[in-house]
């Protein structure tokens, strides 16, 4: 038998009809403007509410400060601070001339907080860097202790730096009856460690206690992305520990230094909180970093003018080293990828 011949519908091209748009969009056209427009203003209206509180937290006052170090203001200008006499650059001649007291006492306010910020920073980047490899061994543990490690970084800075306060006590802390009493180390007196040159170890150590735990942190997530294959490699060609760290852990996490020794070093160099909860207003001489000093210029002797200009100075310096670090290492990383 012969099969019956099979009919097929005509398409819709065939018949001349128009296919049928798809649900929700209208023929012929893509998105409406409005539609388009919302998309994209979208992510500027997410963006708002952290620019408006960058603007009145950060920004305004900055720029009150600025306006506020080219005027003679003081306590009696409080309620017109506008209104204080215009000086114009005599607050900031005032800051840097090392040959009156003002300037002198900012100077070396300005070189304790350098050498501050270099042990401090140094320390912390070594310390961190240490436990963080110390870490990537696996033993029993190990996390209880990595836990451990971050107390210091979670514990808030006024709770923990005023600890440190009872513990530097002369006559009933820790620190002395450990030292003194329990290892006989330095004879029978008690150290005065809030007072004198001691005063600048003991803001070192808290400083220090309280910030390695960070770079412990940063380093230790870095190096979740080395390869556990390059130290096997390593080791099968007969480098040891230390050359495995040298060659293989410090290149890789590289970069993330950077910015971690960037990061310390504002951090400690504005920090603030910890000489001021330790030795309250008056730090002394030894422990008086610049951000204390600029403090006690403004609201203990209630001159605003000069705190200002102070203050001014070391963000222009802040902005300069930070500008000249991200040159160096940008040049340094771009060399590198050429190679």
């Amino acid at each position: 038998m012969t099969p019956a011949p099979t009919t097929h519908a005509p398409d819709a091209k065939a018949r001349g009809d128009r296919p049928t748009p798809p649900r929700g969009r209208r023929p012929g056209r893509g998105a409406s403007r409005p539609g388009r427009l919302r998309r994209a203003a979208l992510p500027y209206l997410l963006l708002l509410p952290a620019l408006l509180l960058e603007l009145l937290i950060h920004l305004v006052p900055m720029v009150m400060g600025i306006v506020a170090s080219f005027h003679a203001l003081t306590q009696f200008h409080i309620r017109d601070w506008t209104g204080a006499p215009w000086t114009g650059f005599d607050n900031y001649d005032l800051a840097v001339d090392v040959n009156r007291p003002v300037g002198e006492a900012l100077l070396g306010s300005f070189l304790t907080t350098c050498l501050f910020t270099l042990f401090s920073v140094a320390l912390c980047w070594l310390i961190g860097t240490a436990a963080a490899v110390f870490m990537q061994e696996t033993f029993p543990g190990r996390g209880l202790l990595r836990a451990f490690f971050l107390v210091p970084y979670a514990l808030p800075v006024y709770a923990a730096v005023i600890t440190w306060s009872f513990m530097f006590q002369r006559d009933n802390g820790l620190v002395n009856h450990v030292i003194h009493d329990q290892l006989g180390i330095g004879g029978a007196e008690h150290t005065f460690w809030l007072l004198g040159d001691n005063s600048f170890w003991a803001l070192l150590t808290v400083s220090v206690w309280k910030g390695w735990p960070f770079a412990f942190l940063v380093v230790m997530a870095a190096l979740q992305n080395v390869p556990k294959e390059l130290y096997e490699a390593a080791a099968l060609d007969g480098a040891g520990s230390w050359q495995q760290i040298r060659r293989i852990t410090l290149p890789s996490v590289g970069r993330v230094n950077q910015v971690l020794v960037l990061v310390l070093f504002l951090w400690t160099f504005n920090d603030f909180n910890t000489p001021f909860v330790l030795f309250g207003k008056s730090a002394p001489e030894a422990a008086d970093l610049i951000s204390i000093h600029i403090y006690q210029s403004s609201f203990v002797t209630w001159n605003f003018g000069t705190g200002s200009a102070m203050s001014v100075l070391l963000l222009l310096f802040l902005l300069l080293v930070t500008a000249g670090y991200l040159l160096v290492t940008t040049r340094g990383r771009r060399n590198d990828d050429a190679r």
